[in-house]
Order: structure tokens, then sequence, then C-alpha cells
């Protein structure tokens, strides 16, 4: 005998404080699961306020705002004849916790706050939430009076318990609580819970996604069970892209799955579930069967008086259970084409904006921020051919377009109008970056401008030389290292200035008005950031960075893949090209190179990168790592030097990483000090200590006898 049921979870691209906003699109996300036969719909976590409201959590508005559209949601009738589970934040007994709303035909059946909340990383839910500690515990929680006259209720249950009704048991999760080492969902299909809801603001990182789903998919594998897993989408606000992918799974096996990057903003994704699946394959399982018998852990019930798997279901042939699928993934290479682009979309459609500006060099770094650009535009292009009212509306207002009915007919018509390039030129400046930037801009569509800036340059010289009586020179002409650098700095800080200058003057000089300017977008690499190889308020300072968080390997493998997918073979001579900054005199001798300049090479980077930031390691442990790794390809004093050249000037250029550009984020060690990477900018950069304990391993391996340090010493 089957017992079916249709249930709906939904990626949501909700905006933080956009209440008005927010609560209509859970509307349409009800309504689309109600047209569906969906009985049960579950939405993402904090999807009334948009998760990253930070600090404005701690504001009391928010949770008024929060119960003034709830109770708008809940007194639709249109909503009512589904059991829904919506997120928002709860004031209980003056403290504030992150819960999960549970509702049908009006009434609250009861408040459910998230118990382990994220707190590490890009996280930090214990500044604005408290974990609900209380396992198994219920306490009666007095409704706001505005909801009481909508509901006639007083009280709710508020606490840890699951949803019961006449026919099946119903539990939520949120987020966080299925990445502990004991997720609530254990216990809850333990105790006879057969539909676990998760919530979630997980945002994209590369090659995350799998970690995600591997541990829906092995938890309903282990525990048997529905599993609905609802996720935030869309940049909401700030440097993270929340990717969806809500799916569905059985007893360990996927039935339904959303679209990880889209611009759509509500997508609903609905499945029938057998109950009685759930059922013979929890009974099937012996060591299952003993462990939930002789389990503790009791859940009180809220019992609701409804049949969410109707009778007549089990008896019609045209309705049968979703069959099984296969987990879909993206490549590292789509994920940057489709991430940072959706981001970027999201930004501008919000800031109302009217396009963005790009200094391109001729490098690939900022090769690789116009394709993404160009991705974005092929993505509004999708959307525009499918009927997205959403994204025309938001084409029209961008554009600024006069005529109402206008509408790109391509991804370069439509880069034309919002995406502005300029190849900042000076004589230190090569032939082939001048024509690969003119050429990647006509592919694209971009509208370009072409020009020389060595007259701003030598005025800016000459200006000091009157001020001081000393005229700086290149150290290729016999110029001190000071003088070198400071020449440099000077020619990438004006291209700052002037791409300002452009940003807030082009739409003017095209004779577009009503406009604040163009956004400036940055394109300096994840591992760029991390050295500290960029100048401070040259044009890595920006209003973005879709690459700030990405590295130099990874960019190099999405620019093959868009040679091939957005038919560009221009982007080869971008790989083939020598990274180059282009502030110093060309000569038949020389040359300038960022990996000669650095003194590592970008793959190094990424690995120093990763071990100081995810493995957290410092000078000493990471040395003894790559010891190990980089051997024998490398002595051990080569791979001490190049540890210590790498802490060095980490350490003397973190101050550049406070005034880093907003970046999208895409990598776990992200130097972004302001929300994930909370290190001081003023440390020693000589690291004495550990230096020292790495020279005596070094001379250990040299054979060589060094003598020991003291290790209580305390001079």
């Amino acid at each position: 005998m089957s017992q079916l049921i249709t249930i709906a979870t939904c990626n949501l691209n909700q905006w933080a404080l956009d209440f008005e906003g927010n609560r209509d699109r859970i509307l349409e996300s009800i309504k689309i699961a109600k047209e569906k036969g969906a009985r049960l719909r579950v939405g993402p976590e904090l999807e009334i306020t948009g998760y990253g409201c930070l600090d404005h959590f701690l504001e009391s508005d928010v949770s008024l705002h929060s119960w003034e559209m709830y109770a708008q949601i809940i007194k639709r009738k249109e909503t009512h004849g589904i059991l829904l589970d919506i997120g928002m934040p709860v004031l209980h007994k003056n403290v504030r916790y992150n819960c999960r709303l549970l509702s049908l035909d009006g009434q609250i059946m009861f408040i459910r706050p998230k118990m382990w909340l994220a707190n590490d990383g890009n996280y930090r839910e214990m500044r604005f939430f408290t974990p609900w500690m209380k396992t198994g515990v219920v306490e009666e929680f007095i409704l706001p009076p505005m909801i009481q006259k909508h509901t006639n209720q007083k009280t709710v249950p508020f606490g840890d318990a699951v949803i019961s009704t006449l026919d099946t048991c119903i539990g939520a999760e949120t987020c966080e609580e299925l990445f502990t080492p004991q997720s609530p969902s254990i216990n809850m299909s333990l105790d006879g819970v057969e539909i676990i809801t998760n919530s979630s603001g997980s945002h994209h990182e590369l090659r995350k996604l799998n970690e995600r789903l591997d541990l829906i998919i092995n938890s309903t594998s282990r525990c048997g069970g529905v599993y609905l897993y609802a996720n935030q989408r869309g940049c909401d606000g700030d440097r993270l892209y929340y990717d969806g992918c809500a799916l569905i799974a059985v007893n360990g096996k996927v039935v339904a799955q959303g679209s990880q990057f889209c611009l759509k903003d509500v997508e609903v994704v609905t499945a029938t579930v057998d109950l009685e699946e759930v059922r013979s394959y929890r009974g099937a399982i012996m060591s299952r069967g003993l462990q939930a018998s002789s389990s503790e852990m009791r859940y009180k019930r809220v019992h609701v008086p409804v049949e969410l798997a109707p009778t007549t279901l089990r008896f019609d042939p045209t309705i049968a259970p979703s069959p099984k699928r296969k987990v879909f993934y993206h490549l590292p290479e789509e994920e940057i084409a489709l991430g940072p682009a959706c981001w970027l979309w999201d930004y501008l459609r919000r800031c109302n904006g009217s396009g963005f500006f790009l200094p391109l060099s001729g490098g690939i770094d900022s090769c690789a921020t116009a394709v993404i650009v160009h991705s974005m535009c092929r993505l509004v292009m999708k959307e525009i051919a499918e009927g997205n009212e959403q994204v025309i509306a938001d084409v029209q207002k961008v554009t600024r377009s006069s005529d109402p009915q206008w509408l790109p007919k391509d991804a370069q018509e439509l880069a034309n109008k919002i995406f502005h390039t300029c190849f900042m030129g000076t004589e230190n400046s090569s032939k082939e970056t001048q024509s690969r930037s003119a050429e990647l801009a006509k592919k694209i569509g971009s509208y370009h401008v072409d020009l020389k800036m060595d007259s701003v340059v030598s005025s800016i010289v000459a200006l000091f030389e009157v001020a001081t009586g000393k005229k700086p020179i290149f150290k290729i002409f016999g110029g001190s290292q000071i003088e070198n650098l400071a020449l440099q700095n000077i020619q990438a800080r004006i291209r700052m200035v002037l791409s300002y200058l452009f940003a807030q003057l082009l739409p003017w000089v095209r004779g577009v008005s009503n406009t604040g300017g163009l956004l400036v977008l940055g394109s300096a690499n994840v591992d760029e950031c991390l050295r500290g190889y960029l100048t401070k308020y040259d044009c890595s300072s920006a209003d973005l960075n879709p690459i700030g968080g990405i590295s130099k390997t990874d960019l190099k493998r999405f620019i093959a893949y868009a040679s091939l997918e957005f038919d560009m073979p221009i982007l080869e001579t971008f790989l083939s090209a020598t990274p180059t900054a282009e502030l110093e005199p060309i000569t038949k001798d020389y040359v300038q190179s960022d990996e000669i300049d650095m003194g590592m090479t970008y793959e190094e980077l990424s690995i120093f990168g990763y071990l100081r930031k995810v493995e957290k390691c410092g000078p000493y442990s990471m040395f003894l790592k790559l010891l190990h790794q980089w051997s024998p390809k490398l002595s051990a004093a080569q791979v001490a030097e190049k540890v210590k050249r790498f802490f060095f000037f980490y350490a003397i250029n973190r101050h550049k990483q406070t005034v880093l550009t907003p970046s999208y984020h895409a990598e776990q060690y992200s130097p972004d000090d302001n929300r994930f990477d909370l290190r001081p900018f003023l440390i020693n950069p000589r690291f004495a200590w550990a230096s020292k304990k790495i020279d005596l391993v070094v001379a250990e391996c040299e054979g060589k006898n060094a003598g020991t340090l003291d290790v209580m010493s305390i001079d």
C-alpha cells in the first residue's frame, strides 16, 4: 500500500531588510507549491528578514516588522490548506532566537528555535541570536497582540518539539544543525519523525556543494526518511552569494533538485514521496530498530488534526512517487562563470546602478572579470527568452531605456548599454596588451575607451620635482628601489582616480540621463590580495570585485573553459601571456613579471593561503607540512626561504587587506579581514621565534649541529 504526499521546498532570492519584497516572494512560493499539489512548504532560513541582516538583527524594528509581515502572510486565505514552515527572528522572554514558525490555515502550530548556531568563517550568529540549549524542552510562547487578533491564539508551543499530523510526523532542522556531529535529525528519525525540513542560508564556495549534499544523502541513507532542504539565493546585500540548490531526498536518494545558480527570484521544487517506502526502509534495518527502541530521546508531539497524505491519493493511478535522479554538480569553471555573474546582477539591479566600469589591462585578471560580466549578460538574455518578467523589468530599469518595450537582442547589445571598459596605457604598456583589451571589448560588446595617461603621470612627477628638487627614476635606469616603487604606484593610483572619473561621466557622455554613474569593478585575485601584491588605493580599489575570492589557478581554468563555451578564441592569448603589471619600462633585456616580483608562483600562493587559513598554520607548522610535501624537489633551506618570504610580505601588507574592495567570496582562504579573516594588521613580519625553530630544522636536514632552543627561555 502506498501513502503518497506531495511536498515543496524552495530557493528564494531574499534581500536583507526588504520586508515587503521578501513577503511577496514567500507568497509566490506558497502559491506555486499549492498549484503543484504540495501539502507542506518549507522556505529558507530567516526568509522574512533576509539572512544577511547582521547587526540589524539587534534592532527591535526588525522583530516588529517580521511579525507584521508574518501576520500578512498567514491571514491570507490563499496561504491556507498547506502546512507552512517559515523562518524569522523571535524574541522569547527577552532572548532573541533564530526560529521556524509552522502554521496551518492561519493558525500557528509551533515555533522551533535553532539549537546549534553557525559561528565561524563568515558566520557570527551568536552575535545576534542565542541557541536553544534545552534539548527536548517545550515552553509556552505568548504571541504578540497583533498576531493574537489574527489567529485567536494567545500562546503556542516554543522549543524542541515536532509536528504530528494524522498520518505522519514532521521535524525541523536549521542550516548549521545539519553540519554538527550529532545533528537533531538523527534523534528525530529514531523517534519516528518521517519528514525532516532544513531551512538554510548556505553560501557558495568553489567545490563546496558536494559537502552539503553528501551530508543530506548520508543522513537519510543511514536513518531513512524524507529530507527537504531549502536555501537562500542571491547576494542578500553583502559579499556572499547564497547558491540555492534546494532538494528533496528519500532514503539516501535524491528525487528533486533545484538550480544552484539562477536569476529567478522564486524557484519551487516539489516531489511526490511515498511514506510507506520510509517505513519499509527503516523497518528492514535491525540495528536502527534496536537504537530507536532503546533511545531515551522522546520529542513532544504537537498534534495537528489534518491528513497530509489524503486517502484518495493512495488509489490514484495517475499519481506516482517521484523517481530517483542523479545529483547534479557544476564544474569549478562553471561555478566561476555563474556564481559571480548572478551576484553582480543582483547587486546592480538592487543598488539602482546603470552599469559597470572596468579598467581592462590586457591581463588575465581583468579579462576574467570582463568575461564574468559577459556571462552575466548571457544569463540575463536567457531569462528574457524564457519570459522572466522580473528580469525584463530589471533590464529596462538598469538600461534607463526611454522605450518601455525595448529589450536587447543579445548579450553584446546588453553589454553595450551597461558595461564600460577602458585601457589606461602608459609608455610602459605593450601593444599586445592594448590590442588584446580592444579585441576582447569588441567581442563582449562593451563600450570601450582607449587612452594614454603619460601626460598625467609626467605632470605629477614634475610637480614633485618642483616641490622637492628631486626627480625619481626607475631602477632599470639607475634609480633606487624606493624610487622604482613610487613611480609604479603613481601609475596605479592614477588609474583608480581615472576609473571613478570615467565611471561617473561616461553615461553623461553617452547621453544617458537620470543616472548615478557606474559601479567600478576591481580585478585583484585572492592570491594577490593575500600576498599584498597590489598598490593601496590603486585600481584594485573599486566598488565590487567579482574575482577577489578566486585563485589565479582557477581563473586560468575558467578562461580556458570560457574560450570554448562562449566561443571566444581571443581568450587563448590571455592564457599564454606572461602576467605583468606593466608599471616598469620594457627594454630588450627586461620585462616586468608578477611572479618574479612576488618571489613566488601563483600556485605556491594558493597553497600558502590554504594552509594559513583553512589548516590554521603559522610559519613553523606550515614549514613542516611543506617540507614533507615539497621534498626532495626543494631543499629544506628553499622551503624555509619561501615560507619566510610569504609570511613577511603577508604581514607587512596586512594593512592593505583592511581596505580591500568587497569581493565575491569563493575561497575559504579569503583574506577579507572584515568578515572572514579576523587577524590583526600590525604583526612583526619576521616571526622571530618561529624563524629560529625553522632554521634549526633546516640545519638538521643539512647535517649541521645547530644546537637547540631553550623553549622555556623568557629572554
